[in-house]
């Protein structure tokens, strides 16, 4: 006989979680343990309470929402022997005429939905593997920050009349240009200048997380996936590793499709009966990897071709590894520029090259053998 599993949903806060727990034996109601403190130590006190009103062949399983608390649950509770899911917040199933939330019901909520197996289980990565994933977020900040500074020293100029005369900007040129710039009031200069150190601090902050990246790269157990996605082209060190820091073991996708959809770059749709209507991509998965993939997918609208820089990335890798990045190559270019030609705008372009880029990506994740930790 199959021994009774207690499903116990958990519905996490910054400093409180909220208990429910549902039997799987039987039909039975879920029961409403009550509120706690956020911290491990009280989900630790309420576990011992739980356990002691149980018999011993009972099992306990925790569920809760991936969000902002991070996977501190989940290891707190799996180093201790228990079984605990992560789901999507977004995957989880909503009926259309509920208007009431609060804790107590998204507890509730979560404990049916796992009893009945209704519920999609997010990748939980390793602590290093999250570690190398937000040291490549911190770099993706740095680079949006100062984004943002060049966008606002560039209107700051342009509404008092100054227009680079070169050709291309934030070149050592177009900073010297911006030194010999003189404002006609002393709030003004000021105000240029705080804009220009702005953008210095923020080019010095992403120079310093690029050098971090390399420096950590080969300690990590990833490396040699993270080398041998290199061998494609466009796809640079740090487009590679957030790639893996992100996605994680891409040998859990089954088929290369998944791993599309799992990006969020496969079209929508919205068909019924004889209407057939697709849509822009879904954007439902990882943001981080897709940016990165529009990113290399630009590369590709030149010829086929294995510069001297690439040659070098691809130094040491198996002959397989490197027949699929050809074949990659070859076909990316190809289709980039049929597309192109028969007037599809360029960002859809460049979106379809990055979806079967991630295909590619796929493959040679095959290849690669990853050491055991």
């Amino acid at each position: 006989m199959e021994h009774n599993i207690t499903i116990v949903g958990l519905d996490a806060h910054k400093n409180s979680i909220e208990i429910v727990t549902a039997e799987t034996a039987g039909n039975q109601e879920v029961r409403h343990y009550g509120k706690i403190g956020g911290d491990m130590t009280s989900l630790d006190k309420a576990i011992r309470k739980l356990r002691s009103v149980r018999s011993n062949g009972e099992e306990l399983r925790f569920v809760y929402e991936a969000g902002p608390c991070g996977y501190e649950i989940y290891r707190h509770l799996t180093k201790q022997g228990f079984q605990c899911v992560v789901v999507a917040p977004s995957m989880i199933p909503k009926k259309s005429g509920n208007r009431i939330k609060n804790d107590r019901r998204d507890a509730e909520n979560l404990a049916r939905l796992e009893r009945a197996g209704e519920l999609t289980r997010v990748y939980v990565p390793r602590e290093e593997d999250e570690a190398m994933r937000d040291l490549t977020r911190a770099r993706e900040d740095a680079v949006k920050a100062q984004r943002a500074a060049r966008q606002l020293l560039g209107a700051f100029l342009l509404r008092h009349g100054h227009r680079y005369p070169g050709k291309q900007s934030w070149t050592p040129a177009h900073m010297r240009w911006l030194s010999d710039v003189t404002m006609p009031h002393p709030a003004q200069q000021i105000t240029l200048q705080e804009y220009i150190h702005a953008i210095t601090e923020g080019t010095g902050r992403v120079t310093r997380l690029t050098d971090q990246i390399q420096k950590l790269l080969p300690e990590w157990h990833m490396a040699p996936v993270v080398k041998a996605l290199q061998a494609l082209r466009g796809v640079a060190p740090v487009v590679a590793t957030t790639s893996v820091a992100e996605i994680g073991d891409m040998n859990r996708f089954e088929r290369p499709k998944q791993l599309m959809t799992y990006l969020g770059l496969i079209p929508s749709e919205y068909s019924s009966g004889e209407s057939i209507k697709r849509g822009g991509i879904t954007k439902a998965g990882n943001g981080h990897v897709r940016r990165a993939l529009v990113e290399a997918a630009q590369a590709y609208s030149f010829p086929a071709r294995v510069s001297r820089h690439l040659l070098k990335r691809q130094e040491g890798l198996p002959q397989s590894v490197r027949e699929i990045a050809w074949k990659a190559q070859v076909r990316l270019c190809g289709r980039f520029r049929r597309l192109m030609a028969r007037g599809k705008q360029r960002n859809k372009v460049v979106t379809a090259i990055a979806r079967e880029l991630a295909g590619f990506m796929w493959a040679i994740a095959k290849e690669v053998q990853v050491p055991s930790v």
